[in-house]
């Protein structure tokens, strides 16, 4: 499964910005697709993860309330809508993809990545 992210740039805190990842090659095995985010010199933290049907959502705590997750098979695609985004928002957000739905969601449990998007929020 390759993986391909788009939609970071620059915002302004208080804003939204709406990340997309568009799943190509062997899609069946992207059951589960979900988001981490990444600031240089820290671990992966959780983001966001979604079943294939859509029923089964998960939330790291620190987006709970304002990121929501999304999906549409059709077109092989997940996104991340982000309101409300502050500065502590800023880092380069990764498309993660796997066949099993584990809890909790660490990136060692995803085995497809994309090459990641930047998020840039300012003051």
């Amino acid at each position: 499964v390759q993986l391909v992210e788009s939609g970071g740039g620059l915002v302004q805190a208080g804003g939204s910005l709406r990340l997309s990842c568009v799943a190509s090659g062997q899609t069946f095995s992207a059951n589960v697709m979900g988001w981490f985010r990444q600031v240089t010199g820290k671990e992966l933290e959780f983001v966001a993860a979604i079943t294939r049907s859509g029923g089964t959502l998960q939330y790291g705590d620190s987006v709970k309330g304002r990121f929501t997750i999304s999906r549409d098979n059709a077109k092989n695609m997940v996104f991340l809508q982000m309101n409300s985004l502050g500065p502590e928002d800023t880092a380069t957000y990764y498309c993660a993809a796997d066949e099993i739905w584990t809890f909790p969601h660490t990136p060692e449990q995803f085995a497809f990545w994309g090459q990641g998007t930047l998020v840039t929020v300012s003051e």
